[in-house]
């Protein structure tokens, strides 16, 4: 089974699209999605809360001023789901809403310095399992890695992480 994991080479042809690669793909990424979150869920779970609530403070941190608008397009969940997740962050003082520059009844998102610290903590408990397995696989997988990971996103989640992307970027 080792075997199967490392095929590389010529003789690996088109043997990734067979089905049992496909359905081995599958496992691999259950199990890794699996581990990679077990941590953050089991802090999450003694604060009352879930993994809803973790892409919550995620996407707010990489965002701040995010409007809920765009919150709802990126979780694909209804206004009242959010309302269950993002209600509790805001009354336990994780996060903020302001209104909008422009428009006032726009709601902004952002992280209370107490939010940052609880989405740091999170982050942290992840960062090290990731890390080790970007050095393990090395840079020419990790970009494998990631091409493979933008192929099963649909088109608007392609765009949006560009244009996240883009606006990071420093300014010249």
């Amino acid at each position: 089974m080792h075997d199967k994991l490392n095929q590389t080479g010529p003789t690996a042809g088109l043997l990734f699209l067979r089905e049992d690669e496909i359905r081995l793909a599958q496992d691999m990424i259950f199990f890794a999605n699996r581990d990679l979150v077990a941590t953050a869920d089991a802090m999450l779970a003694e604060m009352g809360f879930g993994r809803a609530h973790h892409r919550t403070l995620h996407f707010i941190a990489r965002n701040p001023g995010l409007p809920v608008g765009e919150l709802l397009h990126i979780l694909g969940i209804a206004k009242q789901s959010l309302a269950r997740v993002l209600g509790p962050l805001i009354r336990q003082g994780y996060v903020q809403q302001t209104p909008g520059r422009t428009d006032r009844r726009q709601r902004l998102l952002s992280l209370t310095p107490s939010g940052a610290a609880l989405e740091r903590r999170l982050f942290e408990l992840q960062h090290e399992r990731l890390t080790t397995a970007f050095r393990e696989a090395g840079g020419p997988a990790v970009e494998g890695f990631r091409k493979v990971l933008r192929g099963m996103m649909k088109e608007e989640a392609r765009q949006w992480l560009d244009r996240a992307e883009a606006a990071r970027a420093p300014k010249r």
